[in-house]
């Protein structure tokens, strides 16, 4: 049996990525993020979601760009410090022995680490309560080497062991159920 509940944000697990900002070197700044998605595959988009009183979200709102990086269970310990520390008062690529990677198209940076880092162009902000949501145009994307089968051509991104978020809490994903369409599959 369901029961009311008190409204809120419950649509989980959600990938917890970290956002690098910033179009140079003195003022690049990480942000983890949990609202975040694809929102249009044609052309490709996201989003992401910021509180209008995090230091990166003016840095965004001035230069219209950023960079999903994906996040992995080793990355977690980072991911959260990154989410729970202002770059007002830290340098956190420094602070988690980060590095920061040219990207290809946009002046923010990638993280290395990262096994994949997703350019982004801002397309419009939308104004939403505590947080303005940032609709993007995905410019390019940066893939780890090793994580592309070189038979298919295919990302697997499974291999990195990615991050996800839920409720507050971070998990890694577990154990593969099926693939897109696998209930509908003609058995051989």
């Amino acid at each position: 049996m369901k029961i009311p509940f008190k409204p809120g944000t419950l649509i989980y697990p959600l990938p917890a990525v970290m956002v690098t900002c910033g179009d140079s070197e003195e003022n690049y700044n990480i942000i983890t993020i949990g609202w975040t998605g694809t929102i249009c595959s044609d052309p490709p988009m996201c989003y992401i979601s910021v509180r209008k009183e995090r230091y990166s979200h003016d840095i965004i709102l001035k230069n219209r760009e950023f960079v999903i990086n994906l996040t992995t269970e080793e990355l977690a310990a980072a991911t959260d410090w990154c989410g729970v520390r202002s770059g007002r008062d830290y340098n956190k690529f420094k602070q988690m022995h980060l590095h920061p990677e040219p990207a290809q198209i946009v002046k923010a940076p990638l993280i290395k680490e990262s096994p994949l880092s997703i350019e982004c162009k801002v397309v419009e902000v939308k104004e939403l309560g505590s947080h303005d949501m940032f609709i993007a145009e995905v410019v390019a994307v940066n893939a780890e080497e090793s994580l592309i089968d070189k038979g298919t051509g295919a990302f697997q991104l499974n291999h990195a062991r990615p991050l996800a978020f839920s409720h507050g809490k971070y998990y890694g994903l577990g154990e593969k159920i099926g693939g897109f369409g696998f209930s509908v599959k003609k058995k051989k």
